[in-house]
């Protein structure tokens, strides 16, 4: 579509009751990003109340109709993906506007390829608008839905704000303080002092407390003002704040708060137990002591998984709202037969969603251990599904599928009026969403959040058989001895197959993390705009025959810089790495002395390497030799210093699965220590808060 132009949605497709909108961009070096906001206006063109401004901290809205889903990766940069119940929306609803904004100065010409996608629930695109001219702005209208006649439209915008999301909000009657937005573009970020205000109790009655404004990363930039009492802080915990002489100043009108009301999380840290000693186990919901066969295993998992989806709405909806489900009266069902021609099949699973009083139906086909699906069996279901008009297939397994790589490959009859999706979840990914609403996002009350608990510790334990991605393959024992003994070839298949494992398990890497933290955690893939994934990996494969070496990159929010992962076949070595930018005033020694206190509780054998203007490598040690002499990596041509180079070298697995000597487990350690004890001491302290530190509201 080009600028201004239109389309009635019904024409493109029969399947638009509920439409997935995707932003994406790319930028040459990774690292650029913005954050997606939706807002949903009346007819005079205003937002009713603030909860009508959908951003990361308030991702539902509308009643459940629209969903942020967050970031995927994608071969040339990232996507966030918005999910659109358009049936669900309500009726005072004329318009959705859907925009991206950036923060710290950064401006929308700084990212290539700005484009929209939207697609039908059946995941077939069908519009795709680019946007051009954005080069001086923060914030960006990408497009909008909006009703004509009774039928949704969508216009392809390309608006922008030189005033970003600030200015774009106030223009749809979202709430905004003046003040507080030159206060947070004076201070940046929140101090500490204010960051501890926030951990250890809530501010004094009547005292204001300052909303994070929805930017990438989740770090406020324009902050709104509420009442203290709109976060859901208790008074009763507050000291009474001292009454003034003289008149009565009148109050001041209430703002509007602007997320949605507080979640429940769980603590990590458990409560003290009441065993008489260790050998008493916990009751557990689901236990696994019993499970003895793969089938038991697929049989248990599948109805624990679908019957927590059914009982807690904020889970469920996460799971189903990428496939095109509306949001409604969900319910779940376990070894149904329908029948298939002479021979009646079982899928594992049913996945229902009730909407006025329509139905959206998916079949679900669940493999754990490792176990592999089957294309006949995911064929059956599909043709299944045509016949008796559902709208989707889920196949559940350990496996991470990749974007041009399915799973399985399925013949769609193109006769068909009636389209079926074939969409794919890891048990990764279901772990990581469990992990994102107790500890962090949160759910609506206390019993839900017990029973997500009870679902993460059935599949993280060993005889659930839902462990996710758990073995490079065949081809990488031969792949390694290749490389050792200089036999492999470029374009070699095994080699291709080895990059795509790999690939996996960094996107695996990536969800493990982001759950623990709470963080957007994405790998980063540095390609030219508009390649082939399969021409990507295929690159990545020779490079791996000539060079013996897996490389990788991650981002995590709030971290300076990014993640390296280097897996060297040839030397058996992981290097986890990271540059952090030295851009702080003073003389070469003291800015090493003070990179050198801030890392006082790393490693001794963290390598550090100067990264000098021009020239890139500089001088390096180790941390326990540089401790008593930190001039040792100064320059001594009086270069300028640019940077640090932080890297921990670890021995690699050489099996293939995830046992205590493989290669997977190996790269989840490396990662793990990496992170915690290097990467957390160089974060900016102002960057180290996780959303759940954020003020409650």
């Amino acid at each position: 579509m080009v600028k201004g132009a239109n389309v009635g949605l019904a024409a493109l497709s029969e399947d638009v009751g509920s439409v997935m909108v995707s932003l994406g961009w790319s930028s040459a070096t990774g690292e650029g990003d913005a954050d997606v906001s939706v807002l949903l206006l009346d007819g005079a063109g205003k937002v009713r109340s603030d909860v009508d401004f959908c951003f990361y901290n308030n991702p539902v809205a509308g009643n459940g109709s629209v969903q942020l889903l967050g970031k995927t990766p994608t071969a040339d940069g990232s996507e966030d993906r918005i999910s659109f119940d358009l049936d669900a929306v309500p009726e005072e609803i004329d318009k959705v506007v859907v925009a991206a904004s950036r923060y710290g100065g950064s401006r929308f010409g700084e990212l290539d390829d700005l484009r929209l996608t939207l697609a039908d629930s059946a995941g077939d695109g069908l519009v795709r608008f680019a946007v051009r001219e954005a080069d001086e702005v923060s914030a960006v209208i990408f497009g909008e839905l909006y009703r004509r006649s009774g039928e949704w439209k969508f216009r392809a915008v390309g608006q922008g704000y030189e005033s970003g999301l600030a200015g774009l909000a106030t223009d749809y009657g979202v709430d905004i303080d003046d003040d507080a937005a030159e206060e947070a573009q004076e201070q940046g970020e929140q101090g500490p002092e204010q960051e501890q205000e926030y951990a250890e109790g809530a501010p004094p009655p009547g005292a204001e407390t300052a909303l994070p404004e929805p930017v990438a990363g989740g770090r406020p930039a324009a902050p709104a003002r509420v009442p203290a009492q709109a976060t859901g802080a208790r008074a009763d915990h507050a000291p009474a704040a001292p009454v003034p002489d003289g008149p009565a100043t009148p109050p001041k009108p209430a703002r509007r708060p602007r997320t949605a009301k507080k979640k429940v999380t769980l603590p990590r840290t458990t409560r003290k137990s009441l065993a008489d000693n260790e050998s008493w186990r916990s009751a557990r919901l689901f236990p696994v002591s019993a499970l003895k066969s793969d089938r038991e295993r697929e049989t248990r998992a599948t109805s624990v998984v679908l019957s927590v989806m059914a009982q807690v709405p904020e889970f469920g909806r996460r799971l189903t709202a990428g496939f095109g489900a509306p949001a409604g009266r969900m319910e779940t069902f376990t070894e149904v037969t329908l029948p298939h021609g002479e021979s009646p099949r079982r899928p594992d699973g049913v996945v229902r969603v009730e909407r006025a009083g329509k139905l959206w139906t998916a079949l679900v086909e669940t493999k754990t251990n490792g176990n592999a699906l089957k294309p006949d069996q995911v064929q059956a279901y599909m043709d299944i599904a045509a016949r008796r008009g559902y709208e989707a297939v889920i196949t559940l397994s350990n496996d991470v599928a990749l974007e041009g790589s399915p799973l399985v490959d399925v013949r769609i009859d193109g006769r068909r009026k009636h389209k079926v999706a074939l969409w794919h979840l890891s048990w990764a990914e279901v772990v990581h969403q469990a992990q994102m609403l107790i500890r962090h996002d949160g759910v609506g009350n206390a019993a839900h959040a017990w029973l997500l608990q009870e679902l993460l510790h059935y599949l993280q334990h060993e005889n659930s058989g839902c462990h996710g991605f758990q073995n490079m393959g065949a081809a990488w024992v031969p792949v390694r001895r290749g490389i050792d003994d200089e036999t492999l070839c470029q374009g070699d298949a095994r080699a291709l197959e080895v990059i795509e494992n790999w690939e996996r398990l960094v996107r695996q890497v990536c969800l493990r993390l982001g759950g623990e933290l709470g963080q957007k955690v994405l790998p980063v893939q540095r390609t030219r705009r508009g390649s082939d994934p399969s021409v990507r990996r295929t690159e990545l494969a020779d490079h791996l025959c000539e060079q013996g070496r897996l490389n990788a990159e991650i981002r995590i929010e709030g971290t300076p810089g990014v993640l390296a992962i280097t897996a060297d076949l040839r030397t058996g070595k992981l290097r986890t790495s990271i540059e952090v930018p030295s851009a702080e005033p003073g003389y070469p020694l003291s800015r090493v002395k003070r990179l050198i206190r801030r890392l006082s509780e790393a490693p001794a054998d963290l390598h550090i390497e100067t990264l000098v203007d021009g020239r890139g490598a500089g001088p390096r040690g180790t941390l326990e030799r540089l401790r008593p002499e930190p001039a040792d990596i100064v320059p001594k041509d009086g270069a300028q210093i640019t940077g640090f180079r932080l890297s921990l070298f670890k021995g690699m697995g050489s099996g293939r699965g995830s046992a205590e000597t493989g290669f997977i487990r190996s790269v989840d350690e490396a990662v793990d220590r990496f992170h915690a004890q290097v990467v957390a001491q160089v974060e900016a302290p102002a960057t180290r808060r996780s959303r759940s530190e954020e003020p409650a509201g």
